[in-house]
């Protein structure tokens, strides 16, 4: 009748079978008995004993509201009166704004956190308790050490956590910003009708954090607006994938058509239009005749051996796809996945391993013609006036390979590889523009296929501008990098 509790269990996952048996096999279990298990989310925890527990998760409110309401929610009386300086409970109030903070970060992604750390409360409660004993030793004189305060909140209780520079130097900036004599004053806000709430008893605040909005606009983080249609971006196609994962699999569609029937006229469509294979021996002559051991060359030799790569594992799959559904050969597992997939418009696992990102297979598929197309007409017809940069499977090998071309070309000037650095200058012609190579004396390359984010950009006067509302990406026009 007693409890038994099992912690961390995603350490121990071969014990997991065993305690099923043996729960499952006992002849008399008393109704007072409970297993409770402890474990982060794993693809390999055995799925009956997942279907038959009761699952329990704590997850972070959403909001800065809820965020402060369970912060609050926790904060007793006495605390709120442990100190008689008139600084604690706004300190107190401020380090619950920051905690909700950095946690709601997390929700915008790379553009929250470069890392997503696991803030959680004890970060909270340490930080609450130096603030207290920070204050207990503070004398009238010499009032609050602030850049103490600072250092160890951006540094040590939040700041011990992170290990990339740019994230510690935004936890370091919330900590100048926000903590100073000036958070005492009638004008301080953390941002426009977020203050500092006056108040003695926890009621108050609670009554304060109760009227705040529901849903914060970005900028409450000191983040652009546009975070959000990034964030609701990847949330909804977050909810549809899981939506999608979990439909059944063997029922007819569209007509009374079933799955395999639309797999299998979706694989014949893409063999029909897939390219063909490389011919090693015409890829080798076609180099020799263009200079095989030019770097830039070389570079195409190694892009059209990943782009090979690519479509012989495209072929094979949809050939063997296909002789699977019709029964002649067995359905694996891989390809299962592909036929599922290709059926849900996404991009089979075994294709994405060695391939590019992409929102669903049919641009995928759209690139991998386009990306087929550069090189092939760049094999035959000799080096393009521009290249499309992001169809690389490796761009910064490309640029590697410019700076080593520039070099070679300037050794009688005493140019030495390390010390060439690249320069780039956004041209005002966009890629129809373009006839011929960039001008001799400087040499470089043409490229384009770039674009700007968070940012817009004046065709004019070229330079950077604001982006325009709601508009996420702005496409950049021809750039004339060199070296």
């Amino acid at each position: 009748g007693g409890w038994l509790l099992l912690q961390n269990c995603h350490l121990g996952l071969e014990f997991l079978n065993e305690l099923m048996d043996t729960i499952t096999t006992k002849e008399s279990v008393s109704k007072d008995f409970r297993t409770w298990i402890t474990t982060e989310a794993h693809p390999e925890f055995p799925i009956n004993l997942l279907q038959s527990s009761v699952k329990f998760t704590n997850e972070p409110p959403q909001g800065v509201k809820a965020g402060l309401k369970r912060t609050y929610s926790a904060v007793t009386q006495d605390l709120l009166e442990v100190s008689k300086m008139p600084q604690w409970k706004p300190l107190l109030y401020a380090v619950a704004f920051l905690h909700t903070t950095v946690q709601e970060r997390r929700k915008f992604g790379p553009l929250g956190w470069n890392i997503p750390y696991e803030f959680n409360q004890a970060d909270f409660a340490a930080s609450v308790q130096f603030v207290q004993n920070h204050l207990n030793d503070v004398d009238n004189k010499h009032g609050v050490n602030w850049s103490c305060v600072r250092y160890m909140l951006g540094e040590v209780q939040y700041g011990g956590r992170v290990t990339d520079d740019l994230d510690k130097a935004l936890l370091n900036t919330y900590a100048r910003v926000w903590f100073g004599e000036h958070m005492f004053s009638e004008k301080f806000c953390f941002y426009k009708g977020y203050v500092i709430p006056k108040g003695n008893t926890v009621e108050d605040y609670l009554q304060y954090i109760e009227q705040l909005p529901v849903i914060d606009t970005p900028e409450v983080f000191g983040l652009h607006p546009n975070a959000d249609i990034t964030y609701q971006t990847n949330l909804a196609n977050e909810t549809f994938s899981t939506i999608v994962s979990i439909q059944p699999k063997d029922s007819s569609t569209r007509g009374g058509e079933t799955r395999e029937a639309v797999v299998q006229r979706l694989a014949d469509e893409m063999l029909e239009k897939l390219p063909p294979d490389y011919n090693p021996h015409e890829v080798k002559a076609q180099l020799q005749k263009m200079g095989a051991i030019q770097p830039i060359n070389i570079f195409l030799r190694q892009e059209i051996d990943r782009m090979q790569l690519v479509i012989s594992r495209v072929r094979t799959t949809l050939t063997d796809l296909k002789l699977a559904i019709d029964g002649t050969i067995i359905m694996s597992e891989e390809l299962q996945d592909a036929l599922d997939n290709i059926y849900d418009a996404r991009i089979p696992k075994l294709w994405f391993r060695i391939s590019w990102e992409s929102t669903t297979l049919g641009f995928w598929f759209t690139e991998l013609l386009e990306r087929n197309q550069q090189f092939s007409s760049w094999l035959q017809d000799g080096r393009p006036n521009q290249f499309w940069m992001t169809g690389f499977f490796n761009p910064q090998g490309f640029l590697t390979a410019m700076r080593q071309e520039t070099t070679r070309m300037n050794l009688a000037k005493g140019w030495e590889l390390d010390s060439v650095v690249l320069y780039s200058e956004v041209t005002k012609m966009m890629k129809e523009d373009v006839v011929g190579p960039p001008p001799a004396d400087i040499g470089g390359v043409y490229i384009h296929g770039l674009f700007l984010e968070g940012a817009g950009w004046d065709r004019r006067n070229s330079k950077l501008i604001e982006s325009a509302p709601k508009v996420l990406f702005t496409s950049l026009p021809v750039v004339h990098v060199y070296a």
